[in-house]
């Protein structure tokens, strides 16, 4: 299936129980910045939870890698998933004010800790030269998902807002929880991980915490990797940013029909598929640099057509969000692939941590800024997502300068 036969078997686990983890996300996540608008919630507010889950997110990020090798892979993902997501579901299903809220991003900010352990168990006994592939693989099931956001609109449109958002984080509880379980019974320990269980038993918390020092130093003498991360950091800021604001600009700012809302996510996924077996083989492997910078700059288009007073609205909605899909198609495997190469096996859990904080600490105010600066004006999340993608342009082509670099210095 997609070619996962050539994949060893914790990458083939991950990636076939994945469809039951994005297939819920991507029919709730469409519309849980309405639905805590809907339960009362003003801008700010909504803003401020965004800000308190990531505040989470950065202190589970600090300690995932720890934990990541203190229990290793397979149990770190088991136990922490049901955490952030099987109780952060069902706590979002039955929210009846702004503390259930509060609650479950808390719950919720513990996500990060299985992220770390998902992403050294999909990579660490991956061959470097397939993990674009793997990460392509990915974002393909992540369009599968997206194709099922409509289900969510109908379910909206039949029973109204929040009942139909309620089925739909039952569900996604449900569909999740047979996610980890079944995918921790299709996956083994990684090498790596069985041996930073050993190396860590008689290691204590803190200590375990301490020797974050030396992989901090490491980074900061890492001048390419420091470029890359920089890169990345940008992209995952302005995903934050573009998924608690675009629904909520859609339907407050431009007045689209709220059932309306997941048509985009669907006619993003097929749009990705397209480009995925159209495009992508065409770019083929070499200058993946030109292919990300390109890919930045289409994206940062289609970002600015959802701002420019433009007419025939609904004509130019569409074609940002075709810009968008081959967009993120062009940067998203790539972008993946070349962190996770850029990040050694050994320290793989721990400079990920690291990564994530320092991802976290940008981010973080990403909810407080999207929010005042939506309440000034509705467009003004979107140009700051203009500019994090010219900022990412020009690091790729910084990021390049000092690669070819320490190249000629090699040779």
């Amino acid at each position: 299936m997609f070619g996962l036969s050539r994949l060893p078997q914790n990458a083939r686990g991950c990636l076939l129980y994945e469809p039951l983890f994005l297939i819920p996300y991507s029919m709730f996540s469409t519309y849980a910045t309405i639905y805590m608008f809907e339960m009362g919630m003003s801008e700010t507010a909504i803003g401020w939870v965004t800000t308190l889950t990531l505040l989470v997110q950065v202190f589970s990020s600090f300690i995932s890698g720890y934990l990541t090798d203190r229990l290793g892979r397979k149990w770190a993902l088991l136990y922490f998933d049901v955490l952030s997501w099987t109780v952060g579901t069902l706590l979002w299903a039955v929210s009846q004010n702004i503390w259930f809220f509060i609650v479950a991003a808390v719950v919720n900010g513990f996500q990060r800790v299985p992220h770390t352990a998902f992403y050294c168990l999909l990579v660490e006994d991956t061959e470097p030269k397939d993990r674009t592939f793997v990460f392509s693989v990915l974002q393909f099931v992540a369009m599968l998902g997206g194709l099922f956001a409509p289900l969510g609109g109908l379910l909206v449109a039949h029973y109204g807002l929040i009942p139909g958002m309620r089925i739909m984080y039952i569900l996604a509880c449900v569909c999740m929880t047979i996610q980890f379980v079944g995918r921790h019974f299709a996956t083994r320990e990684t090498e790596i991980g069985l041996r930073k269980i050993a190396e860590t038993r008689s290691v204590g918390f803190m200590a375990g915490l301490r020797e974050y020092k030396g992989v901090i130093l490491g980074m900061a003498e890492n001048k390419p990797l420091l470029m890359i991360f920089g890169v990345y950091i940008l992209f995952q800021f302005q995903l934050t940013m573009k998924g608690t604001y675009l629904s909520l600009f859609l339907v407050d700012d431009l007045k689209l029909d709220s059932g309306l809302v997941s048509i985009f996510p669907a006619v993003t996924s097929i749009i990705m598929l397209l480009s995925m077996w159209l495009l992508l083989p065409r770019l083929g492997d070499n200058n993946l640099h030109a292919v990300m910078l390109w890919g930045f700059f289409i994206s940062l288009v289609s970002n600015l057509l959802l701002i420019l007073p433009l007419p025939g609205m609904m004509f130019w909605l569409i074609v940002s969000t075709v810009l968008a899909a081959a967009g993120t198609m062009m940067t998203y495997p790539y972008l993946e692939a070349a962190v996770a190469n850029a990040i050694d096996d050994e320290n793989r859990a721990s400079v990920f941590a690291m990564l994530s904080v320092l991802i976290l600490l940008v981010v973080s105010p990403s909810g407080i800024i999207g929010g005042w600066a939506y309440r000034l004006d509705p467009s003004l999340p979107f140009l700051l997502i203009v500019l994090s993608f010219a900022a990412s342009m020009a690091l790729l082509v910084l990021y390049k300068r000092i690669a070819r670099s320490d190249e000629t210095k090699v040779a």
